[in-house]
């Protein structure tokens, strides 16, 4: 029999699926219900020592002689910083020592509790990596351990092995051992492809053998996915891109989403991920609800995310290149059932049917008409440029309207630096940059105007609906009284000051014809310093837009054969 703790039972699985055969366990209380699964789970052999410090260097002996991860366990307090010496011998000696630490629920840390001290990093920079284990109530919390225990022992084992912290919070009671058997356990595996072919036949079986194959395409740098090769695998998959994910540009795969979400025949049997995050957040919702078992081809192994939450194998491809390398691969593949062309037609049909609603639609006087008009415009503009989009309602106009490469701070998502990202891109380049940001990112950003080595390849336009027009279009948060004031910002600032204390030319638009004008003054004008258009808008008729843009969307698709 096992322990009643959950976040135990999950990490005892896992070390038996990973392949853990020694544990080197010390005594104490907190650690018992480690101890009694590791003593009880077959094929993982324990060895008892009583002090710390040479436990941990009888775990690095072991992992010396076996070649193998070998795990050391110890109750919670001080317990854990006798291990420092070992663990720091095995970093230095690329040992894959995995140390196991029992510990107190975070509350009761720093509150004069007997064996306590913070626990989750005390092990610093001689350990790659530190988890602290949920305890789990819910799905998502036996999920986010399960990932934590997954990402711990997978970089224990990569190319050079290192030493991991795997800490678990208990609460009491302590000793119930009740549960029949183990969980079962999702396993990520790290897979290498052939370093001269970048062939990975354990990828390339799994999506031959697929009927309803899907790649999807984070955010990634400019020129490493180009429409070549998203040409290639449309052929033989469903590929979902973003403006940030490649050269293709976008596709309104969100908008299929909108309109078909609860269409079973759109969901992948299997998912190919590459990349970073994509902006979608009913794109996410959707990969996630799939339960498609997902690969994610990776440039750098450290790092394993489970963007879909069903993660089965990192590819480790070693490099950008190599990501690309392996997606040609799989394009050129063999595996077309009928089965597999269903699928495809079917997720054809239904972008082209969402395309055609993003081009007939005509937005009224918006922040969407101006991104809208702007990317048509850009369509003509000459060839060197680069567009950056702010974050929030700016971005997510980019992912249905831009037809080329975006450039965006998405790696945390936050509206500060926008401004600053785009202004030093522009001085890193001759070409043109556009910028088109949202009022909340302007203001907050304004000093980086505040600079006499920006050029006339700076252009910027301004959408200000005065306030962060996104609180407008998320449902509910009309019915709260601090919706205006507090949580959406709103104010009357314009940016003329701003751009005539920075030597910034300045344009402003207050309806459509002054829009198109100031778009097209933007492109083709001459100037030796930025210029700037400001377009005013109204944040309750940005939002209708919106709104009616999916409702056209959804009646469409309600409408097809």
């Amino acid at each position: 029999m096992y322990s009643d703790k959950e976040n135990v039972n999950i990490l005892t699985a896992l070390l038996a699926a990973h392949g853990i055969k020694h544990a080197v366990v010390c005594p104490g209380s907190r650690n018992a219900p480690i101890v009694h699964n590791l003593n009880e789970c077959p094929g993982i052999s324990c060895i008892p020592v009583t002090d710390e410090r040479s436990a941990g260097f009888v775990a690095l002996g072991v992992a010396q002689a076996t070649g193998m991860p070998v795990v050391v366990c110890v109750t919670s307090g001080s317990a854990l910083l006798n291990l420092a010496p070992a663990v720091a011998e095995a970093c230095y000696q690329h040992l894959p020592l995995v140390v196991v630490s029992a510990d107190r629920p975070a509350a009761w840390i720093d509150q004069l509790d007997g064996q306590t001290l913070p626990q989750p990093d005390a092990l610093g920079r001689f350990v790659r990596k530190a988890v602290n284990l949920p305890e789990p109530h819910d799905d998502t919390d036996r999920w986010h351990c399960n990932r934590l225990v997954n990402d711990a022992l997978a970089l224990a084992v990569l190319r050079q092995p290192c030493p991991v912290h795997i800490n678990v919070p208990i609460t009491e009671p302590l000793f119930g051992f009740s549960a029949a058997r183990l969980p079962a356990e999702r396993c990520f595996k790290t897979i290498t492809p052939d370093p001269t072919t970048c062939r990975c036949t354990t990828l390339e079986k799994a999506f031959d053998e697929a009927e309803r194959p899907m790649v999807v395409i984070g955010q990634m740098p400019a020129g490493t996915i180009g429409s070549r090769l998203v040409g290639q695998l449309s052929r033989r998959a469903v590929v979902i891109t973003e403006p940030l994910g490649s050269d293709y540009g976008a596709m309104p795969a969100d908008e299929v989403l909108y309109a078909m979400a609860d269409d079973s025949r759109l969901y992948p049997d299997i998912i190919v991920y590459a990349g970073d995050t994509v902006v979608s957040k009913r794109m996410r919702s959707f990969l996630r609800r799939s339960n498609a078992p997902t690969f994610v081809v990776s440039p750098d192994p450290s790092l394993t995310p489970d963007p879909t939450t069903h993660l089965v194998a990192t590819v480790d491809c070693g490099c950008r290149e190599g990501v690309a390398a392996m997606l040609g691969q799989l394009a050129n593949g063999c595996g077309n059932s009928p089965a597999r062309q269903e699928y495809l037609s079917r997720w054809s049909s239904a972008l082209a049917t969402a395309d055609a609603n993003r081009t007939d639609y005509s937005p009224p006087f918006s922040q969407m008409a101006t991104v809208k008009y702007f990317e048509q415009q850009l369509e003509d503009y000459a060839s060197g440029f680069n567009v950056h989009y702010a974050n929030s309602s700016a971005i997510r106009l980019a992912n249905i309207y831009a037809g080329h490469y975006v450039w965006c701070n998405r790696g945390v998502n936050g509206i500060e630096g926008s401004l600053s990202a785009a202004a030093g891109f522009s001085m890193g380049t001759g070409q043109t940059v556009f910028c088109i940001i949202g009022d909340l990112s302007f203001f907050y950003d304004q000093n980086a105007l505040w600079n006499t080595s920006l050029r006339g390849n700076l252009r910027i336009i301004l959408l200000n609906n005065h306030c962060g027009g996104i609180f407008h279009i998320l449902r509910g948060l009309e019915d709260s009284p601090a919706r205006d004031s507090m949580v959406s910002a709103s104010h009357n600032a314009d940016a003329r000051g701003i751009c005539t204390q920075n030597d910034i030319g300045y344009m402003r638009a207050a309806d459509m014809a002054e829009m198109q004008l100031g778009i097209v003054t933007l492109m083709t004008r001459q100037s030796a310093r930025p210029m700037l258009l400001e377009v005013f808008t109204d944040a309750d008729e940005d939002g209708r837009a919106i709104r009616e843009y999916y409702s056209r969307l959804k009646a469409t698709m309600n409408a097809r054969p």
